[in-house]
């Protein structure tokens, strides 16, 4: 750690922070407004920071405030992720500046009569003029409040609360958008910086620019840091998140942090210095404590050894100080042009290496850092963070860095960047590969002829099964042991690991291997990344199953349930999956990743097999399936607005992405080719001629469907007696094929079940087919019955993914183990107690 000038002789520097609408400090009916379980934040944050309520508690009593309802408010706000913790937090730095200022200066007498009072919050500016001067011309507070001033024209609460955060905060100064309406069509936009005059005791402007036009041109966060650029003060500028927070032990190493902008390493100076951080949310929940052990593998050790010695060390959105004057005249510290720049942090990285900057990273130094806590905030962010790091594939900084890079720093850049999406994408591709495979080897007779002339096929699946296990299960996870024996030791890494599989770590990792597996293959093929809000709030809301019907149908629980169809057909047809213990072996991770892509919403959502919960739940999702809505209708609240919100990456891809698309639609056909030729109605027949026949079945169904949505349209409201006459005629046909062909032909019910599993997923094919074809056949009559089939598709969805939830949910002690599982033990406690109370009140 270099040696710290005086305060007089330090660097200056300013933070910058970029806010739009989240909270600033929690209001009182927030606190204590209950959900349905009778959970409240207040109550959620008693239980889980049981030691730090009674603390405050005894401090309400021993200093009698006067206002107890905004120390209660400010309390249960600096435990969330809110603008006040981030505001408590970076005013450390000016408070330790102050401190520092007066020891530089004052004798011993005077620091054994005043430490005490200089290090107070609310220190007196009269009796500490020099040190208040020397603060506030080395540190500056820039937070980027864009919509600040349409919150004060509409009396917003958040208003308030932030000119409350400048009243208390000196160094603190806003920066927002001002538009100006001159006349009819004509706006002028400014930035305006405004501060609170302490001697006026009103709120003040500094500084107002006038912009060329709109701010929001590109991305909202970037946009927002750079216009509140120009306002920052200093040599140094340190880029802190929303979610964020600062201890006052740490701001006093800032002067020993600044001096590393004039230390060499290597052949030139640092322009970014690395700064690691302390993940605070990992007591929530178990989910937080997951995000918090793969983030704090991410920022320390991965960190360290990307600076040092790979040197190619980006920007991650951490609290990175950057050289002011190097980066102010070549373009700011954000890029913000639409989709491509939606992980607009690493392009300062970019940007940094490109123009012969230097990344380094310092441990002795951190900042406090909050993570999303439940899995649909996390889920968002890894699908934010996966399709940007697509987009990034595309840029034109990665093109240019890619032909610069030396071999092995490329190498580096590469495990940095897209090589981490990429891998997860072929680990994904990979089981569909090698279940795919297996498919096709048992349908097309290889595989008995394999086991016939080989001995050692079975050993090698059972081998190369395992090998997946290790790669999916042992290898993501080592990291972060390797992580936590250095920070802890090594047994508490070891136990900490164990405890993790025990509260069902490895699902939740498997199911976000598929989140990113997804959006990043997705955006490479389409693009059409977009920012993804994925709100900052505590976990103590049950999620409706319809709601995570529409975040997970298409990226987890379809692909979830073709790999189980894939499972089932292998194990009625495959020669090898006759012995149970080779089968069970050999398809062991697929089954886990099945399982944990199906349930893991359901297993971290708070009273996920609370059965009443489970009853309701699914009565809202068919009351979402079938109401239509009409133009203005949102997605969350008809089924067919969220479909055709869904297919939107497919109307603005190209046309190899379309092209592309149907290749890969075409593997739904291969279950209807293979499994006809299993069929004993073929006769053991070989022919295409049988497969070609098959698609009569496929012709007969989708007429039977036609006819009967035909007849419910037109004869279901007014003519009753015709539409029943219809199902009637209908089915009376149906039957009598069916008898006909068990009579006629070697055709068993055993085929009628085998047929279903090899055409269901063909018209699956169909409609993915048809969606990409959509500008060409929604003018026309087929639309409609692609529409229909596709709300009949996502409804059996629905149905299967509902029937584990239902079955957990019913049987007894499950829901007690899930809370268990999710929440610490005095919140599960609580909890129970909570549940109790309200029956009796309910009884």
């Amino acid at each position: 750690m270099p040696r710290a000038p005086n305060v007089e002789k330090m660097m200056a520097f300013s933070v910058l922070t970029p806010y739009y609408d989240e909270e600033v400090c929690f209001g009182k009916e927030n606190l204590r407004t209950p959900n349905e379980d009778g959970i409240s934040i207040l109550f959620y944050l008693q239980k889980i920071y049981e030691d730090e309520w009674r603390n405050f508690m005894e401090r309400m009593k021993r200093e009698g405030m006067e206002d107890k309802s905004r120390e209660l408010r400010l309390w249960a706000s600096y435990r969330g992720q809110t603008l006040s913790r981030t505001v408590r937090g970076m005013m450390y730095y000016y408070r330790a500046l102050k401190m520092l200022a007066y020891l530089d200066s004052a004798s011993e007498v005077d620091i054994r009569a005043g430490t005490q009072e200089i290090a107070s919050h609310h220190s007196s500016r009269r009796n500490n003029r020099q040190e208040y001067g020397s603060a506030l011309m080395k540190f500056t507070y820039v937070v980027a409040c864009q919509v600040y001033g349409q919150h004060k024209a509409k009396g917003d609460p958040r208003a308030e609360e932030i000119l409350h955060l400048m009243k208390n905060n000196e160094a603190l100064r806003v920066a927002y958008v001002d538009e100006v309406h001159l006349g009819r069509d004509e706006v002028e936009y400014y930035s305006v910086l405004v501060k609170y005059d302490q001697e006026q005791q009103r709120e003040v402007e500094v500084y107002r620019v006038r912009l060329p036009g709109p701010l929001k041109l590109g991305e909202g966060k970037p946009e927002n840091q750079n216009h509140a650029f120009i306002f920052t003060r200093g040599d140094a500028v340190q880029t802190i998140d929303m979610n964020q927070d600062n201890y006052f032990e740490e701001a006093l190493k800032m002067r020993n942090l600044l001096e590393e902008f004039k230390v060499h390493y290597g052949i030139r100076r640092p322009t970014i210095l690395g700064v690691r951080e302390n993940i605070f949310t990992g007591s929530v929940s178990s989910l937080a404590w997951f995000m918090s052990a793969q983030e704090t593998s991410f920022v320390t050790l991965g960190q360290r050894v990307l600076a040092n010695p790979l040197k190619i060390r980006m920007h991650y959105g951490h609290p990175d100080v950057f050289d002011r004057f190097w980066f102010m005249p070549r373009g700011g510290v954000s890029k913000a042009s639409r989709l491509i720049n939606i992980s607009e942090d690493i392009f300062a990285g970019f940007n940094c290496t490109l123009r012969g900057g230097n990344v380094t990273h310092h441990e002795y130094i951190q900042v406090g850092k909050g993570r999303d806590v439940g899995l649909n905030q996390i889920s968002m962010f890894e699908a934010k963070v996966a399709s940007g790091n697509g987009e990034q594939i595309l840029s034109r900084d990665v093109y240019r860095l890619g032909h610069r890079l030396d071999f092995f720093r490329m190498l580096s850049f590469y495990y940095t960047t897209v090589g981490f999406f990429f891998n997860t994408m072929v680990v994904v591709l990979t089981v569909y590969s090698f279940l795919w495979g297996r498919l096709y080897l048992a349908l097309s007779g290889i595989e008995g002829y394999a086991m016939e002339t080989s001995k050692n096929n079975k050993a090698f699946g059972v081998i190369l099964n395992q090998q997946f296990f290790l790669q999916i299960g042992l290898f993501t996870a080592f990291p972060m042991v390797v992580e936590n024996s250095l920070e802890h030791g090594f047994l508490p890494a070891v136990w900490d690991f164990l405890t993790m599989q025990l509260q069902l770590a490895s699902v939740f990792y498997t199911f976000s291997m598929g989140t990113r597996a997804h959006f990043f293959g997705r955006t490479i093929l389409h693009g059409g990344a977009k920012y993804r809000a994925t709100g900052r709030g505590f976990v103590v809301q049950h999620k409706s199953f319809a709601e995570n019907y529409r975040l997970y149908s298409r990226s987890h629980f379809v692909k979830a349930i073709e790999l189980g169809v894939i499972l089932i057909v292998y194990a009625a047809h495959s020669p090898m999956a006759q012995d149970s213990f080779v089968y069970l072996a050999m398809t062991l991770s697929s089954w886990f990743l099945v399982l944990s892509w199906i349930m893991a919403p359901f297993v971290f959502n708070p009273s996920g097999f609370d059965w009443l919960k489970t009853v309701y739940d699914f009565e809202d999702f068919l009351n979402w399936i079938w109401y239509k809505g009409g133009v203005f209708t949102k997605a969350e609240h008809s089924w067919e607005t969220w479909w055709y919100e869904e297919q939107d990456h497919l109307r603005t891809t190209g046309l190899w992405g379309k092209l592309l698309e149907i290749i890969l639609d075409l593997r739904y056909f291969m279950f209807q080719y293979g499994v006809v030729y299993q069929l004993n109605i073929t006769g053991g027949k070989t022919s295409i001629s049988v497969y070609l026949l098959s698609w009569i079945y496929m012709i007969a169904v989708m007429g039977i469907y036609v006819v009967m949505m035909y007849a419910q349209e037109r004869f279901a409201a007014k003519e009753h007696i015709k539409y029943r006459l219809t199902q009637l005629v209908v089915i009376s046909m149906t039957v009598l094929v069916l008898t006909l062909l068990l009579d006629l032909t070697s055709f068993t019910l055993l085929d009628l079940v085998s047929s279903m599993l090899a055409f269901v997923p063909t018209g699956w094919g169909l409609i993915s087919i048809a969606l990409v074809l959509r500008p060409f056949l929604e003018s026309t009559v087929v639309w409609d019955t692609v529409v229909s089939l596709a709300r009949i598709y996502d409804l059996l969805f629905g149905v299967i993914v509902m029937a584990p939830v239902a079955l957990l949910s019913w049987l007894p002690g499950f829901q007690a183990m899930q809370t268990r599982i999710l929440f610490n033990e005095a919140f599960s406690r609580g909890l129970q107690i909570s549940r109790i109370l309200s029956g009796k009140k309910t009884n």
